[in-house]
């Protein structure tokens, strides 16, 4: 029987076509190199892909779990992978999915790197000299391409993702070097072009703080930086920027000043607002009564705020009508809402002089009324000086003795020989100076003047008695009478030349003298001894040996004065 061939069935011919077919795909594919599989099972642990070879590539299955744990392929899908091995020892071919996908993608980087496009990547960890960034595959960022400038704090980049520059690529080593600086530097640059375009003094423009310092804070414009000084923040006072702004605020300033040649540009917030000082005059003139804030305390005052942006000075000698203020904190204290008068304000050089105490009446313009020249006082001795005492009149107000005005006679080297601190004593009143708070007494005032009366008492020619004081080069002061004292001039001792004023006379001694003259406005006396002992020779000797009580040093000289005139009269 004939058997007829049925035309659907292969022939040995297409056996032979077919295998020569598959030989020459499985000899097409090499070790390490992608082919697309088609996954056959996907089992506990493992994935069964078939990609043409007589046997199947078993893959594990962790390489197709996404970051939700979840499994990415079933059986049916076809998948990328790399062929590691054409054959095992148990004759399976080696197949990842892994190398696969790492190896497109490194193929889509150096296209991109070749290119020079830019690749987005997550900062995932820090590493020595800088950054570890995912692109896909591993990739370094050198801590001098994160930024404009160089970054202390690298941590905070970390999970945040960017646009980086390919800047350095080596597939065969696996090496890939990125910056960020880079695209930074170009966008920057454009940004600067256009900024550039509109930068002119008074324009009015938005930037953000990039930087603060202790001087000001450093503003981005959009490619260039512009300083805006502290003194430019506030009209009023600002201690430090901080106060103010903080890095990253997006501002409003006003370009006061640029320089195209340096590129410099200086900025001004405050001359947003009108300055403080326009019509300050109308509102704070001489004499108000205002409000304000201390700011600021200072040795010799505080500063008080009375709006943003005008201060006045409080001046330590403006605090109080009667006390003596060694520090402000005594009267006010920082933070504190005061109330001043206006004593003097200056809009040129934008000062502003404060009163504290010119809020209440001065109580030394009511002195003159409760203390008429001529009144006698009581009061304690609160203060000795060198140069006097203070008398405690009233609560703040001290009364001045100047030394001078102790005593009419008594000589006094300093006000502590005789007085006390808390002593009582009387005083009469001098001069009272409103202007300069000054409140004089004397004490000598309380008795007359004795040397007015003294040319009366004293007329010249009169004998009387003195007592030697002290010895001058030029002759011998002597006391007439308690406090009263008066010069015997050297030529006024003897009759003869005298050297030595202690040839005649000692400190202590008696001695008759003779008053040549008084002079009261200059206080002084001029005796004689020796006008004396003439007017004795005359005829008065018997007088001024009953009177005088001078030392025998005196009674020989007259002795021998008498024996010369005895002598005279024998021959």
């Amino acid at each position: 029987m004939t058997v007829q061939q049925n035309e659907n069935f292969p022939t040995t011919d297409d056996f032979a076509a077919l295998l020569d077919t598959h030989e020459d795909f499985t000899s097409a594919v090499r070790e390490n190199e992608i082919t697309t599989g088609r996954v056959l099972e996907v089992g506990d642990d493992y994935v069964l892909v078939d990609i043409g070879f007589k046997s199947e590539g078993r893959i594990d299955l962790s390489e197709f779990i996404d970051e939700k744990g979840e499994v990415t392929v079933r059986a049916g899908d076809d998948v990328d992978v790399l062929l590691e091995k054409r054959e095992d020892e148990s004759g399976q071919c080696i197949l990842s999915k892994e190398r696969a996908d790492r190896m497109k993608v490194w193929e889509i980087i150096s296209e991109k790197a070749e290119a020079d496009e830019l690749v987005r990547g997550t900062i995932t960890n820090r590493v020595k000299g800088g950054l570890q960034v995912d692109i896909g595959v591993k990739a370094f960022l050198p801590g001098s391409q994160v930024e404009l400038r160089p970054t202390r704090n690298l941590d905070k980049y970390i999970g945040q993702e960017f646009a980086f520059k390919i800047i350095k690529f080596n597939k065969q080593r696996g090496n890939i070097v990125l910056s960020r600086r880079a695209l930074l530097e170009k966008e920057r640059a454009e940004l600067k072009k256009k900024t550039l375009e509109k930068l002119k003094a008074g324009a009015v423009i938005d930037g953000i703080v990039k930087n603060l310092t202790d001087y000001g804070a450093f503003v981005d414009l959009g490619g260039i930086d512009g300083l805006l000084h502290i003194t430019d923040m506030s009209w009023g006072r600002v201690s430090h920027p901080t106060e103010l702004f903080n890095v990253g605020d997006e501002i409003q300033v006003k370009v006061l000043k640029f320089s195209a040649e340096s590129e410099r540009v200086s900025l001004g917030y405050k001359q947003l607002t009108p300055d403080p000082w326009e019509g300050a005059e109308d509102r704070y003139p001489d004499g108000a009564h205002v409000l304000g804030r201390v700011v600021s305390l200072i040795d010799y005052g505080a500063f008080v705020e009375l709006e943003e942006g005008i201060e006045g000075l409080v001046h330590i000698s403006e605090m109080s009508w009667t006390r003596r203020i060694k520090h402000p904190n005594r009267v006010v204290s920082e933070g504190e809402i005061i109330r001043c008068v206006v004593l003097n304000l200056d809009t040129d050089a934008k000062k502003v002089s404060l009163g504290i105490k010119q809020v209440e009446p001065n109580p030394w313009t009511l002195l003159e009324d409760r203390y008429p020249v001529g009144t006698r006082i009581l009061g304690k001795i609160r203060n000795i000086t060198d140069f006097g005492i203070f008398v405690g009149i009233e609560e703040g107000i001290d009364g001045l003795v100047h030394i001078s005005d102790i005593s009419w006679t008594q000589k006094i080297r300093h006000p502590s020989e005789i007085y006390e601190a808390n002593q009582e004593v009387e005083a009469v009143v001098l001069n009272i100076d409103v202007e300069n708070e000054r409140f004089s007494l004397g004490i000598k005032q309380l008795e007359s003047d004795p040397w007015e009366t003294l040319p009366q008492r004293y007329p010249p020619g009169k004998i009387v008695d003195a007592t030697i004081t002290k010895l001058t080069d030029f002759g011998a002061f002597a006391e007439v009478e308690e406090g009263i004292e008066g010069l015997i001039h050297i030529s006024e001792l003897a009759d003869e030349r005298i050297e030595n004023p202690s040839e005649v006379v000692k400190v202590g001694e008696e001695h008759k003298v003779e008053v040549i003259s008084v002079d009261p406005k200059e206080r002084k006396i001029a005796l004689s001894i020796k006008n004396f002992v003439r007017r004795s020779e005359s005829g008065h000797l018997r007088e001024y040996a009953e009177e005088s009580g001078a030392t025998a040093q005196l009674g020989d000289l007259l002795k021998g004065k008498l024996g010369d005139l005895t002598g005279d009269e024998e021959e």
